[in-house]
């Protein structure tokens, strides 16, 4: 059916799911959903308005994440502003040091099978509970000051379309 063209990379069904846990987990959405949350409280709690303080930590991502698909991070310092460029190098191990990688190494190993499983083990029990501390967790995430000034943002972005605020 032509799904290869693209390219293929050849994995296992292990490799698959504990990267793909561990991708998710720690940078695609937990890790950039809390520092988009921690930007975003840095700036209001310095007194910054929040409609500011979210396009510069929650929208503008999407500009960003374009460029570094498009063409990885040389592309991306390539097509921001020089100042921008100098703080990436600067700022960015500054707020992302060595201790957010050991961090990183303790979810891999909660995740790797031949550590414990210790994620899915706690997943599958949350499972048989009924998802208590999951749906917790969902409404506190969703009390969040960011989402109620994104939903208002959004609902003046007509570009969007109907039902994505």
């Amino acid at each position: 059916v032509g799904g290869g063209r693209a390219g293929i990379l050849e994995t296992s069904f292990r490799d698959e799911t504990e990267t793909d846990l561990f991708g998710e987990q720690s940078v695609l959405c937990g890790g950039l959903t809390q520092l988009i949350m921690a930007g975003f409280e840095t700036l209001t709690e310095a007194g910054y308005d929040p409609d500011i303080a979210y396009f510069e930590c929650l929208h503008e991502v999407k500009l960003i994440t374009d460029l570094l698909y498009e063409g990885g991070m040389a592309r991306m310092r390539y097509s921001i502003s020089d100042t921008a460029e100098y703080g990436d190098y600067v700022s960015g191990p500054r707020v992302i040091g060595p201790e957010v990688k050991e961090h990183m190494k303790q979810v891999l190993a909660d995740i790797q099978k031949d550590k414990g499983a210790k994620f899915a083990n706690n997943w599958v029990s949350e499972a048989e509970k009924g998802y208590p501390e999951f749906h917790k967790m969902r409404e506190e995430g969703a009390k969040h000051p960011i989402e109620k000034t994104g939903e208002k943002l959004r609902s003046m972005m007509k570009f969007l379309g109907p039902g994505k605020n």
